[in-house]
């Protein structure tokens, strides 16, 4: 079964834009990593700047969770 939540690297920042004959170009910087909530299908704030931290954070979501009652039908739950 998939956790709830997730790790997902987050939109990339843009820095700058310069323009090159007709086209434009942008500098981005990584934005980092965020928490994905696979239940609720969105994307959690803060963003996270250390993958080590974002791990760490979204195991603990994920432990306070599975503590939680599961709500799904009876012929889904494991017996």
């Amino acid at each position: 079964m998939q956790p709830r939540f997730v790790i997902v690297p987050a939109v990339p920042i843009e820095q700058e834009s310069f323009r090159a004959g007709t086209r434009f170009y942008a500098t981005t910087v990584s934005g980092g990593f965020d928490i994905y909530d696979n239940q609720e299908k969105m994307r959690l704030k803060p963003s996270y700047q250390g993958k080590e931290e974002a791990m760490a954070h979204c195991a603990r979501m994920n432990a306070e969770d599975s503590s939680s009652p599961v709500n799904c039908p009876a012929y889904l739950m494991q017996t």
